[in-house]
């Protein structure tokens, strides 16, 4: 396993998921709950930020692996699901939601390890779309986790619908993806699965 600054970046992201979770239920009056909801947007926030350094060190250090390119999206798809567990136990956010997001995560990881395996990658690469869905997801997930009015903007409402938006955008990404795999799965019998 190699080890570098990307990677380094990346096992931080992973780390910093029980860090998130121990802010809402470290027993005692530690923090207000004001003060709860910034320590966690902050360490989301810059979990989001490691996920774009990790990414872009790589790249610039020419310290890309397979390794890294492995854990990456798992360290994302963590925080992720970590956080809207998080955000539906403290009631900001729908089950429903959780369940759809996540649900994709699993689905999409699941569709493009097989069409590798069958040496199809490309055919599920990351659009433009996915991208959308994540930007949208990862401005719903901080504001939702900070959940009190900012500048007299009303953080509730906007982290309610930048929420439903990703939700909305993460089915119609799925849709595109299981669509682009289509053609491969066609040609494939049930015994390949």
């Amino acid at each position: 396993m190699p080890f570098n600054l990307p990677i380094l970046l990346t096992w931080l992201r992973i780390v910093a998921i029980p860090l998130l979770i121990t802010v809402y239920y470290l027993p005692g009056e530690w923090a207000s709950p004001g003060e709860r909801n910034l320590v966690a947007t902050v360490i989301f926030v810059a979990a989001a930020i490691t996920d774009w350094a990790d990414g872009y060190l790589a790249r610039k250090l020419n310290q890309t692996s397979a390794f890294g390119a492995f854990l990456d999206p798992v360290a994302d798809k963590l925080m992720v699901a970590a956080a809207l567990i998080v955000l539906v136990q403290l009631g900001r956010a729908d089950a429903i939601i959780a369940t759809i997001i996540i649900g994709r995560e699993i689905t999409i990881s699941a569709l493009r390890e097989w069409m590798a395996k069958i040496g199809a990658a490309k055919s599920v690469a990351v659009s433009m779309l996915g991208k959308i869905k994540t930007t949208a997801q990862m401005l719903a997930i901080p504001i939702l986790l900070y959940y009190q009015p900012l500048f007299g903007i009303d953080i509730q409402l906007l982290g309610n619908v930048l929420i439903w938006v990703a939700a909305l955008l993460t089915l119609w990404s799925m849709g595109y993806y299981l669509r682009m795999a289509w053609p491969e799965i066609q040609k494939r019998n049930l015994d390949d699965f």
